[in-house]
């Protein structure tokens, strides 16, 4: 694909092209990684990054939270009892 430069203040700016913003979620503010290697310019989407709510990561426990032996007799060190 050939892309145009404009000057846009001191720097010179292209378009990206609609079918890659929708593939890839982009929107205005999003960041991009991009490889400068010689002539060539590379600009891949971010990988997503996963999310994990607490629900799903204690379903994921095999036996529940483990026991550690002597834990209800600790004092308090900071803010637990609020």
């Amino acid at each position: 694909m050939l892309q145009s430069l404009r000057r846009a203040g001191g720097s010179l700016v292209m378009t990206i092209p609609k079918a890659f913003i929708e593939q890839n979620k982009l929107h205005d503010g999003s960041k991009v990684n991009l490889m400068l290697e010689g002539d060539r310019m590379t600009i891949t989407a971010p990988t997503k990054k996963n999310h994990y709510s607490i629900e799903v990561l204690m379903a994921e426990m095999p036996n529940g939270l483990p026991k550690v032996d002597g834990w209800e007799e600790m004092q308090a060190k900071g803010l637990e009892i609020n």
